[in-house]
């Protein structure tokens, strides 16, 4: 999705970090890049794995914009990986995704328009 442009401020961030899950990446990263909400960044945590994992992640950042790598100067764990991206995210809202999992092409915007909708926490 090379036209699409990643936005200022999108509605929500998706992070994802990565460690050795070589063998999922794909289908996760597939998920998350199309989603029915298009206004999304997608940020991924390199957390210093050992496989191709961000090899095929920096193959999909080439073509699509909205995806943003940041890289840990060591391995320190989801959690801290989450953190670190929260601090990069531009979105409204966040999703976390782990990277042996994948999302319901719908989930982004049903999420946010039920946060929207409610005016509240879902």
């Amino acid at each position: 999705m090379k036209g699409l442009k990643i936005m200022p401020n999108p509605k929500v961030s998706i992070i994802i970090p990565v460690y050795n899950v070589e063998k999922y990446i794909s289908q996760c990263l597939d998920s998350a890049i199309n989603q029915s909400l298009k206004d999304i960044e997608i940020i991924i945590v390199d957390d210093c794995g050992s496989d191709n994992s961000m090899d095929i992640a920096k193959e999909y950042a080439k073509n699509d914009n909205r995806i943003k790598i940041i890289k840990n100067s060591y391995n320190q764990g989801p959690f801290t990986s989450r953190n670190n991206a929260v601090l990069a995210a531009n979105g409204e809202y966040l999703v976390f995704l782990d990277s042996d999992d994948f999302l319901d092409l719908r989930a982004c915007k049903i999420a946010y328009n039920a946060i929207k909708d409610g005016g509240g926490m879902i």
